[in-house]
């Protein structure tokens, strides 16, 4: 026996229907479709944000995210008997 026959999916719709009534679901619906196009709406604005971050990169040949280390000029050395 299937757990979601068709006839189960009725029964459990006409139920939601009876508790919530029509008016509800319509404004529930709504609601939640409102929530998925602005969810659509800033993931699309995060992918071009990023597209208009890499874009500003200098093309140095090298992962701008992880530069290397370089040593300071002005450290002491530690062999300077100055320091």
């Amino acid at each position: 026996m299937d757990l979601f026959s068709p006839r189960h999916l009725l029964i459990i719709l006409v139920v939601v229907l009876l508790v919530f009534g029509t008016k509800k679901l319509r404004t529930i619906g709504s609601d939640l479709g409102a929530a998925v196009r602005g969810f659509k709406k800033s993931m699309n604005d995060g992918d071009h944000e990023e597209q208009l971050a890499q874009k500003q990169l200098p093309a140095t040949g090298k992962d701008a995210e992880f530069p290397e280390a370089t040593p300071a000029a002005s450290a002491p050395r530690r062999d300077d008997p100055r320091a």
